[in-house]
């Protein structure tokens, strides 16, 4: 059994984020010493460690929570599974996407040459939107 300050040092999640999961029922509430010290099975700790995983990838609690609920039923098909995942990565894609037009309209802006601010680029294209090369809101 493992203390909750031992189930953060293992998975690397905050304290409070831990409780937080608890709260959520994404992590089942553990059992607890005569102390009322909360005390985390090995099972708890590989389900921290799923949805640690799961954050670091971007998902969302709701889809942390329906993977949650699919691995507890390892004979399902796992097109639901696929769904989510296909979902989050068309989602990054966008994202991606959207990222590299500001990059390029970043880039575009600031090779400004000037020497005062009353001739800057820079300042002129955010003072006018008609000046950037792409539409990016």
């Amino acid at each position: 059994m493992l203390s909750i300050g031992e189930l953060s040092r293992q998975t690397g999640v905050k304290i409070p984020t831990i409780r937080y999961y608890e709260q959520m029922g994404l992590i089942t509430a553990p059992e607890r010493t005569a102390g009322n010290q909360r005390r985390y099975s090995r099972a708890g700790l590989g389900r921290l460690s799923f949805i640690k995983h799961a954050r670091d990838l971007g998902l969302k609690i709701e889809d942390i929570r329906e993977l949650l609920t699919l691995s507890a039923q390892p004979d399902m098909p796992c097109a639901e599974a696929n769904r989510i995942a296909a979902n989050h990565l068309a989602a990054i894609r966008a994202r991606i996407a959207r990222l590299q037009s500001l990059e390029a309209e970043l880039a575009r802006m600031s090779t400004c040459s000037a020497e005062n601010i009353k001739d800057c680029y820079v300042i002129e294209s955010l003072s006018n939107h008609a000046l950037c090369a792409k539409n990016h809101t």
